[in-house]
């Protein structure tokens, strides 16, 4: 979709507009969303942020997905001064505008930084927020020493993009998200997050990720129910072994699992063909016991959504469909 054709319809006489979902846990679905809960959503981040008219937002993203087309929005609510790029890996690479706003994947983050004169532009822009995706332990250290405001999102589709952010960036940082005003957050009897915000979605949503409340209002998010394994009677969170696989330096590895006679489940690491086998075996050894993969399938790519997010469904084929 372009810029143009998404005005043409949130311009047009319908109440609604179609998005959607990302598809990275299952099939991606459409959904229509009431353009002024799209409006209410607008409001509650560039009053978070404070940004005001004429201020410059960054449209970087496709607007295939909601993440993009709240930066359009945001753009009509609060008369920001919008520059359209192509969705790209790389999208600061022909920017010579000063950045008061953006919002990118944490792909495009990863390649920005690589590259020492989008690197400067990145630390240049005054309010970052990153969504779609996790932001590795490396990253997150990396742009702990940008000047300017860096934020990690928290929300999906179903939320109109974001309805919480976390500072990652200066001595602010935390591992803790605040809720934008008017969203009220709880946990259910599972402790996965609850989500109260009538101005965006009529009911209480209620979502598959196990989250910790704070005492004062915040949360943080240990993972998702749907990807938790139980193998023999002990439950392993795939991001938890994903993350821990991070800090051993190994960062292409899916992890899933596979129907198991004896355990039920088993732990199963999907991987690229060029991983490095010693490196890895290395990092499996240092893992908890119940944590070691029973198998290992080396495939040419990871599954990937549109998003930049592990296309999990996919993983578990492929790991169920090799034992």
């Amino acid at each position: 979709m372009s810029l143009s054709d998404f005005l043409k319809e949130w311009n047009n006489s319908a109440d609604t507009v179609l998005v959607h979902t990302s598809g990275s846990t299952g099939a991606p679905k459409t959904l229509l969303v009431e353009k002024q809960r799209m409006l209410a959503s607008a409001r509650m981040t560039c009053d978070f942020l404070n940004l005001k008219a004429d201020d410059s937002a960054l449209l970087c993203m496709s607007l295939e997905y909601i993440g993009a087309k709240m930066m359009v929005v945001r753009a009509i609510e609060r008369n920001l001064r919008l520059i359209e790029v192509e969705p790209t890996g790389h999208p600061l690479a022909n920017i010579t505008a000063d950045i008061d706003f953006a919002a990118m994947v944490p792909l495009q983050v990863y390649n920005s930084l690589q590259v020492p004169n989008e690197r400067q532009k990145l630390m240049n822009i005054k309010h970052l927020i990153i969504g779609g995706g996790a932001i590795d332990k490396k990253m997150q250290e990396e742009l702990r020493s940008f000047p300017n405001t860096v934020w990690s999102t928290y929300g999906m589709t179903e939320t109109l993009s974001h309805i919480a952010l976390r500072r990652i960036s200066g001595p602010e940082a935390t591992d803790w998200y605040t809720p934008l005003a008017g969203v009220k957050i709880g946990l259910t009897e599972n402790n996965c997050l609850t989500i109260n915000a009538p101005h965006l979605t009529p009911n209480i949503l209620i979502t598959n990720d196990i989250a910790e409340l704070n005492g004062t209002g915040g949360f943080r998010i240990l993972g998702r129910a749907d990807n938790v394994i139980n193998s023999g009677g002990v439950k392993i969170q795939i991001e938890e072994v994903e993350r821990m696989l991070l800090d051993y330096g190994i960062d292409n590895v899916a992890v899933s699992h596979c129907t198991d006679e004896k355990f039920g489940q088993a732990v199963v690491f999907v991987t690229t063909r060029n991983t490095n086998d010693e490196a890895l075996n290395n990092a499996i050894s240092l893992l908890p016991k119940y944590w070691q993969p029973k198998h290992i399938v080396k495939v040419d790519a990871i599954p990937m959504a549109g998003n930049g997010k592990i296309a999990r469904g996919e993983v578990r084929k492929i790991a169920e469909g090799n034992f």
